[in-house]
């Protein structure tokens, strides 16, 4: 099983279950954890090959990589702490796993947060895949990671957050890093599958104003799915809970509140 950490409020209280991206681990939401341990129990996953999950790796070596499998790794930490059902925040890859549960178990899913989402790739980004997929077996995995990195998060001001993603990053191994990398082949799919079928789960992205490659798919999604809401967080980039941690903080505990379960 995949390591977490639980933060319980009380047996009453909703749970918030977060979920972090490729080449990060549940650190990421270092800054999230004081409010929301206030008003929620708190579930942080490590998913496989990521923080303290690294070790779980010889399970996995023989197992397909696939968003849906993933999402069952998750599901699975939920069934044993008997929690039927919960609020998903997810940051960047985290928010197609929390997607990805979304349509496999819908039950579970009491409403969802998504931070610098990725609901479709345009052409600079697939130009990135492409290369990365040339290059992945010749060059260093962190050049790779790296290169993604700066070309996300470009500005000075996203420092922090691209810092602290290739700093995690470095803790991952090259053969988990390029098995990770294989799933960018089913994304484009996914993604497409996602957009046409709008779910009844009220979902919030909250996207950084300077999100250059992921914030206009989002408003699009959002134009047309009823459920769907959009927070747009000014002077900030792809990781709004890193940067701008209070905006963050504010617009995601209000939208869950709003959605409670024990409300």
């Amino acid at each position: 099983m995949l390591y977490y950490k639980e933060y319980i409020k009380s047996k009453d209280s909703d749970w918030v279950v977060f979920i972090h991206g490729a080449g990060g681990s549940s650190s990421i939401w270092f800054s999230q954890l004081k409010s929301f341990r206030k008003e929620f129990n708190v579930l942080l996953i490590d998913l496989r090959g990521h923080g303290k999950s690294k070790d779980l790796l010889q399970k996995y070596y023989e197992e397909n990589y696939s968003f849906e499998n993933i999402s069952k790794d998750i599901i699975e930490v939920v069934d044993h702490l008997n929690i039927k059902k919960a609020h998903f925040i997810g940051v960047s890859l985290g928010t197609i796993i929390i997607r990805t549960i979304s349509e496999i178990a819908p039950e579970r899913v009491q409403s969802a947060i998504l931070c610098g989402a990725i609901t479709r790739l345009n052409v600079r980004s697939r130009i990135l895949v492409f290369l990365g997929h040339m290059f992945k077996r010749f060059i260093p995995y962190m050049w790779l990671y790296k290169f993604f990195a700066w070309i996300i998060m470009p500005r000075k001001r996203h420092e922090k957050s691209r810092n602290l993603f290739i700093r995690e990053a470095k803790k991952l191994y090259q053969k988990e890093f390029l098995r990770w990398f294989k799933l960018t082949n089913e994304v484009n799919p996914l993604l497409r599958y996602f957009k046409e079928k709008e779910v009844s789960i009220p979902m919030l992205y909250v996207m950084g104003e300077e999100d250059h490659m992921f914030l206009q798919p989002v408003k699009n999604i959002v134009a047309s799915h009823k459920k769907a809401f959009l927070e747009v967080i000014k002077n900030c980039g792809h990781v709004c809970n890193v940067e701008k941690p209070d905006v963050f903080n504010e617009v995601s505990i209000r939208f869950l509140k709003s959605h409670s379960i024990a409300k």
